[in-house]
């Protein structure tokens, strides 16, 4: 019998000690309290005696567990603990993939991580006044048990403010020291508007980018049943319907002027045919800056990846999608900056078919600094932002960590500061979740205080 369905603690202790008293799988029903079970398994009976030693589990089943212990499967218990029991034998198990049963856990773990994002991405707070002042509510509903493990991100990102989260089974509370726990709420609990619900709407339609609408991956990523909490989307249907309008607005926009103009548009020409280095016999093209060439902001990348190669623009792929979120969030509008890269051609290994992204060296790095300077004499940014080592390289001529000079403002010349900050493929990469999270949000507070440079 477990106290909580997402107790993950109380399952290891029993779990453990039923394997070191080498108890069947099939012998076990797994119950939570308050919840209904097998009608021959509603009573708790006592642990039995261990017959074998303490054994060790890999650290990946930890993980996996911790993920798959938050499912509302009602097996999940027991597809674990069967798991626990093959590992005692042979740990090595937990890495083949081949397993039917491991494949199982992984599905229910990627369920619950993908729920466990959509509550961090779909969480919208209201503000109400109470006796201690203002408070800021919020209503979710989870598909898992997932609310206790996503507190300590809610109370990473909004330490200093007094809020609540209502869920139909459990309700959490931040005083701005305490965290407590509450019985669950109903939509009625919580607050239908506020006073800066306005702003907010006028903000997403802001940051609204007709050019990159795909109204299907939209609808996926944000799916239709959590939108009766997020006010924005009362605006999306006037948004699609005015995106062709507004991405020619755009294009007339970021259309170069002047002569000005005239001199970019003979530059990205002469650099469709750049020999400088040996990067252009394999990549499919040069892959030029683009932006306002007026713009006060410029963001130098390291080089373009597979699909900015094969498109000829920056940033649209993965890693560019993280990029315009993290812009999104750092209140930085991609339409009047102008981005870049250091580097002009793809650099790749050709592994079968992929084409896996390799780093430039110094001297492609500085064969084509001479593009970049000359992007630089015709923008004229007043900010500029490197993203990444290669970008630091390439501007001030040095190859430093990003860790000597992330927090310090460098001169780059021509009456420029800069500021660096990570790579968003470098986030991309990181294994571990929490790690993920906490980077991207440190990326997204560099971004926000470059722009304001």
């Amino acid at each position: 019998m477990l106290p909580r369905p997402d107790d993950i603690d109380a399952w290891r202790d029993a779990a453990r000690a039923l394997a070191m008293a080498d108890v069947a799988p099939a012998d076990i029903v797994w119950r939570v309290e308050g919840e209904g079970g097998d009608l021959f398994g509603t009573a708790a009976t006592p642990r039995p005696t261990p017959t074998a030693p303490a054994f060790a589990v890999p650290r990946r089943f930890v993980d996996l567990a911790q993920s798959v212990i938050l499912h509302r499967d009602p097996e999940r218990f027991a597809l674990l603990y069967t798991m626990l029991c093959r590992l005692k034998d042979d740990p090595a198990r937990i890495d083949d993939e081949s397993d039917p049963l491991r494949r199982r856990l992984d599905l229910l773990a990627k369920e619950v991580r993908r729920d466990i994002h959509k509550m961090r991405a779909f969480v919208r707070f209201r503000e109400v006044e109470d006796a201690d002042g203002e408070r800021f509510v919020a209503f979710f509903e989870p598909e898992h048990h997932i609310v206790r493990a996503n507190a300590g991100f809610f109370l990473h990102r909004f330490a200093t403010m007094r809020w609540s989260i209502l869920t139909p089974e459990l309700s959490i509370h931040w005083d701005g020291t305490t965290l407590t726990e509450a019985p669950g709420a109903t939509r009625a609990d919580a607050p239908g508007d506020d006073p800066v619900e306005a702003l907010w709407k006028g903000y997403y339609a802001s940051i609204f980018n007709p050019a990159r609408l795909k109204v299907d991956m939209m609808v996926k990523e944000m799916p239709r049943r959590y939108w009766a909490n997020m006010p924005e989307t009362a605006l999306i249907p006037g948004l699609i319907a005015g995106a062709r309008a507004r991405e020619i607005a755009m294009v007339e926009h970021t259309a170069p002027r002047g002569d000005g103009a005239t001199a970019w548009e003979k530059l990205r020409e002469e650099a469709s045919h750049c020999t400088r280095c040996p990067l252009h016999k394999c990549a499919t093209q040069t892959v030029f800056g683009e932006g306002p060439i007026d713009a006060d902001l410029m963001f130098v990348g390291e080089q373009p990846g597979d699909q900015e190669d094969l498109a000829g623009k920056p940033f649209v792929g993965p890693a560019g999608q993280l990029f315009d979120r993290a812009m999104a969030d750092a209140g930085v509008d991609r339409a009047r900056a102008y981005v870049t890269n250091a580097v002009k051609h793809f650099k790749y290994e050709q592994r079968g078919k992929r084409r896996i992204h390799s780093k430039p060296n110094a001297g492609e790095v500085k064969a084509c600094r001479w593009w970049i300077d000359q992007e630089r004499r015709i923008v004229r940014p007043k900010r500029i932002i490197l993203l990444g080592t290669t970008a630091v390289h390439s501007l001030t001529g040095k190859a430093q960590s990003l860790v000597s000079v992330r927090d310090r403002v460098l001169d780059v010349g021509d009456g420029a500061t800069a500021r660096a900050t990570v790579h968003p493929s470098y986030l991309l990469r990181l294994p571990d979740r929490e790690q993920a999270e906490v980077e991207y949000a440190r990326f997204v507070e560099d971004l926000a205080a470059a722009a304001r440079l």
